[in-house]
C-alpha cells in the first residue's frame, strides 16, 4: 500500500468552512472519506475544540449550504445530507452523505477517476491547513491525481506536496479514538516504561530526553500535552 500526502493552505475568506478553523485556534478535525465512483461520497468527521467554540458553531457544522468539499470555486452539485452522530463537551462527530453528484471538485471524487480499485482518504484540518493522506493499492496514477488537484485548486489556496511512501499501517483517531498524537504517545510510553510517574521518580526529565535523543523542552511539552489530553478524555468520557 502507498500513502500520498499533501497539504492545502487556505487564505482567510477563501472558504466559509475553512474560516472556522482560522478563526478558532482550538478547533481541529479529522475526516475519513470513501467513494467508489465520482457520483457518490460519504464523509465521517470528528471535530474537537474548546467547549465554547463547539457550542458557538454547532449550527454551522450541520449547515449543508456551507461548501466544505470542493477545492475549486464551483460548488458541489448533488444531494447532500449531514447529521450529528455524537456530541460531547469537547468533540462532535458528523456524517455527510453526498449522492447523485453531477459535478463536484472534491479530492475523493477526483481521485475516483484515477483509482478504479478504490482508495481511502483522511483529511486533517487546523488553522489554515487541510492535510490529505490518501491510501492506495499502488502508485501508478498518483502523478495524475497530483496534477489534477494542483491544476484545479482555487486561487485563494496553495498546494504543497508532503510525501509518497509505502506504508504497512495507517493511524486514525476515528478508527482508533485516541486524541494523543503519535509523537506524544512515544514520549508518554517512554516515561511510563522508565518510571517517570513512579514515587519517587526513577528517571528525570533530562535523562528521558537523552534516551529519546530529543531536547528537554520538546519532551516536557509532549509529556504535558499527552497528560492533558488523557485528563480531558477522562473527564469528558461520559458527558
Amino acid at each position: 500500500m502507498y500513502e500520498f500526502s499533501f497539504t492545502l493552505r487556505y487564505e482567510p475568506g477563501c472558504r466559509e468552512y475553512s474560516d472556522l478553523f482560522i478563526e478558532h485556534g482550538s478547533l481541529r478535525s479529522e475526516t475519513l472519506y470513501a467513494c467508489l465512483d465520482p457520483s457518490e461520497m460519504w464523509a465521517l468527521e470528528l471535530l474537537t475544540g474548546d467547549p465554547e467554540v463547539l457550542a458557538a458553531i454547532d449550527d454551522r457544522l450541520l449547515d449543508d449550504s456551507i461548501e466544505r468539499y470542493s477545492i475549486t470555486d464551483r460548488r458541489c452539485d448533488g444531494d447532500r445530507r449531514t447529521s450529528l452522530l455524537e456530541e460531547k463537551r469537547r468533540q462532535r462527530t458528523t456524517f455527510t452523505y453526498l449522492s447523485d453528484v453531477t459535478r463536484c471538485d472534491a479530492v475523493p471524487l477526483i481521485a475516483a477517476t484515477f483509482f478504479s480499485a478504490g482508495a481511502l482518504f483522511r483529511q486533517t484540518r487546523s488553522g489554515r491547513s487541510a492535510t490529505w493522506d490518501i491510501l492506495v493499492q499502488d502508485d501508478e496514477n498518483v502523478g495524475l491525481l497530483y496534477d489534477a488537484v494542483g491544476g484545479r485548486l482555487t486561487d485563494c489556496a496553495t498546494f504543497s506536496f508532503n510525501h509518497l511512501r509505502e506504508v504497512d499501517q495507517w493511524e486514525s483517531r476515528l478508527l482508533h479514538p485516541n486524541e494523543i498524537r503519535a509523537e506524544q504517545q512515544e514520549v508518554l510510553r517512554a516515561a511510563v516504561d522508565r518510571g517517570y510517574f513512579e514515587t519517587p521518580r526513577e528517571v528525570t526529565l533530562d535523562e528521558l530526553a537523552t534516551d529519546l535523543d530529543l531536547p528537554r523542552s520538546t519532551v516536557s511539552y509532549r509529556l504535558r500535552r499527552a497528560t492533558a489530553e488523557l485528563a480531558k478524555s477522562f473527564v469528558d468520557r461520559d458527558r
